[in-house]
């Protein structure tokens, strides 16, 4: 697929890893349709897709919510003239560990509000936003793609049962999409990123990164542009489908 020109939305692209994909895919032409839940984080995302002469729109949308899925993509595809591709990226957090226990007494376990936020973001909002991007696609007989932003942790880690569970579900539900969509011409996949210098992960304290970056072959952090370069990759590569590319410096070997 040739990304100029196309319309590529972006869930969770007010910051991080959204804003750079999205800024990047700007500068290669695209028309971006941002979906967050911070408004003010997303007008400044649409200015520097703007800047880089993008057609960049902001939406608000909480991608766990069906309603509002469903509304926001009717609302892209009618504003844009229908959708060409969809990045998955919208995700949270809510760390801990599975039980806790000492002196044979349990002191905590993961509470279920953890583990539901955590599947209602990462894994319904995930099933949500692709589910309506295809079904766009479908209706106005577009070949599109589909990108799913998986992680490391979908391997297992420690205290984050939640967490890892949603990102192996999402890169398993990238397979099940390219075998499902194939027949429409949309393609679907995942990219699993380690540690990436995103602005949360640089504010950590010096000598927590010091040993991050001393686990990892690479001997450093990954560049939120390098997960962006990989992203258009996968739009510009018609032959990759139903795979996951992990990002990770060689730490998961």
């Amino acid at each position: 697929m040739d990304i100029k020109g196309k319309t590529i939305v972006i869930t969770g692209g007010g910051q991080g890893l959204g804003r750079a994909m999205a800024v990047y895919f700007a500068n290669k032409g695209a028309n971006l349709a941002l979906i967050d839940l911070n408004q003010e984080a997303l007008d400044a995302t649409v200015a520097q897709c703007k800047e880089a002469g993008s057609d960049a729109r902001a939406y608000i949308c909480n991608v766990a919510e069906e309603d509002a899925v469903v509304s926001c993509f009717a609302q892209i595809d009618q504003d844009f003239e229908g959708i060409d591709g969809l990045i998955n990226n919208a995700g949270i957090t809510r760390d801990a560990l599975f039980i806790k226990a000492k002196n044979g007494e349990i002191k905590s376990k993961m509470s279920f509000k953890q583990w539901q936020q955590v599947v209602d973001v990462n894994l319904t909002g995930t099933f949500l936003c692709g589910r309506e991007a295809a079904s766009h696609m479908i209706l106005r007989e577009k070949k599109g793609v589909l990108i799913n932003i998986s992680s490391i942790s979908k391997e297992g880690n420690v205290g984050q049962t939640n967490y890892s569970a949603t990102k192996a579900g999402v890169a398993a539900m990238a397979v099940t999409w390219a075998k499902e969509l194939a027949r429409y011409g949309i393609r679907a996949a995942a990219i699993a990123p380690g540690f990436i210098a995103t602005e949360m992960v640089s504010s950590m304290k010096p000598e927590a990164l010091a040993k991050i970056q001393g686990m990892i072959p690479a001997n450093r952090l990954g560049e939120p542009e390098e997960i962006a370069r990989t992203a258009a990759y996968i739009f510009e590569t018609d032959y990759f489908n139903g795979r996951c590319i992990e990002m990770d410096g060689g730490l998961r070997v």
